[in-house]
């Protein structure tokens, strides 16, 4: 067989994509165990059914051939009025490109803000496709460490050192973040975008989560002052609105730039089925009270878990301000992530992401996501918190 390109060859540079115990505990469930996980960001709900009822609708007048290639207008002017009214910045259909999924929204991104051999930088945690996704566009990514006691917040005057070491040209961030949880506060994104500008580069804002704020409030870095140039924001309905599957996100930036990025469209995904656009304006007509409904359980089960480890003093957790995940530090018990994880799975099949997973900062801490009905958590939580007082105890 002819070489593989190192572009494909090299995406998971280490041998791992982080997902072990994941695909371990999918399979355990196959083979008809009970196993309780808290491993993806999957709703434990479907799509609302009025948002498939207007698919179904949408599919059934005919919605079913070539759609767009940059969305239908209807759908990019639901976007573009969306982001106008969160953020305050003017915002047309010109500054939008539907996308199938936030994925190929993040890699569009980097195609746009890296020429093949570009460091780009991003925060450490993160989401793990990060760092492949930028080896999938020819670039050199370049992790950002953060620390636990600093709430996982990037120290600017590191990212400045970084940006001015590797001439980087992008930086990526993610709040509300996955996997910390953390909601970048203002001060710390005016920092973040001053480096930006100092080095005249991109800021890649992935904004998935922003409906899902439990402290604080969420501040797109594009509405800063002189950001809405060199800012393009990664969106989904993915978390927003459950749906997940449905594959539709978008990316919004300067108008020449989503100019550009049509033509990558062109030439990589094609476009998204109208139907599914159709939907989408659907789903996003139905307002903020449709979003918090699909948010609301999460907020209430961060809280479950909040409470239940006041009760003890061997897992620690890192305060959530937003996302629908918890990380949790279980360094006392002497395990990695991984090895607490693969244990916590065999001896009480509960599953949850490593912190590992997610990179060199979250070592020794766990990803619990708040993917299952309350009841269950609370057992889960309270086996998780006496199984690592067993270790910590032995």
């Amino acid at each position: 067989m002819p070489k593989l390109s190192n572009r494909v060859a090299r995406l998971n540079e280490d041998g791992s994509d982080g997902w072990e115990v994941f695909y371990r505990a999918r399979a355990m469930v196959r083979d008809g165990q009970q196993v309780t996980e808290l491993t993806i960001g999957e709703h434990d709900i479907t799509t609302d059914p009025t948002i498939l009822e207007a698919m179904h609708r949408a599919a059934r007048a005919g919605h079913t051939g070539y759609a767009s290639v940059p969305g239908t207008d209807a759908l990019r002017e639901t976007i573009a009025d969306r982001v106008q009214a969160r953020t305050g910045v003017p915002t047309t259909r010109e500054n939008v490109l539907v996308t199938p999924g936030g994925q190929a929204a993040l890699f569009a991104a980097h195609m746009a803000a890296c020429t093949p051999g570009d460091a780009a930088l991003f925060v450490d945690p993160y989401y793990a496709t990060y760092p492949g996704t930028i080896r999938a566009a020819s670039a050199h990514p370049v992790a950002i460490r953060t620390r636990a006691e600093r709430g996982f917040l990037p120290d600017p005057a590191e990212v400045h050192r970084l940006a001015a070491d590797f001439r980087a040209t992008s930086l990526l961030v993610n709040t509300p973040n996955n996997p910390t949880g953390a909601v970048y506060p203002r001060l710390t994104l005016e920092a973040l975008a001053s480096v930006v500008q100092a080095r005249d580069m991109w800021l890649l804002s992935d904004e998935v989560y922003d409906t899902q704020v439990w402290q604080g409030s969420h501040l797109s870095p594009r509405a800063l002052p002189g950001m809405a140039r060199r800012t393009l924001v990664i969106g989904s309905l993915s978390k927003s609105h459950a749906m997940t599957g449905s594959r539709i996100g978008w990316l919004v930036g300067p108008e020449d730039a989503i100019g550009s990025l049509i033509d990558l469209a062109t030439c990589t995904t094609y476009g998204v089925p109208g139907y599914i656009q159709d939907a989408a304006v659907f789903a996003l007509s139905q307002g903020e009270s449709a979003e918090q409904a699909v948010a609301e359980p999460f907020h209430r089960r961060r809280q479950i878990i909040l409470d239940a480890l006041e009760k003890q003093d061997i897992v620690g957790v890192i305060p959530s301000q937003g996302a629908m995940y918890l990380m949790l530090d279980i360094r006392k018990t002497g395990l990695s992530g991984r090895d607490f994880a693969e244990r916590l799975l065999d001896q009480h099949r509960i599953a949850v992401m490593p912190g590992e997973s997610f990179g060199r900062s979250a070592a020794g801490h766990i990803r619990v996501a708040l993917t299952v009905e309350d009841d269950r958590l609370w057992e889960a939580v309270h086996t998780l918190c006496d199984f690592a007082k067993g270790l910590a105890d032995a």
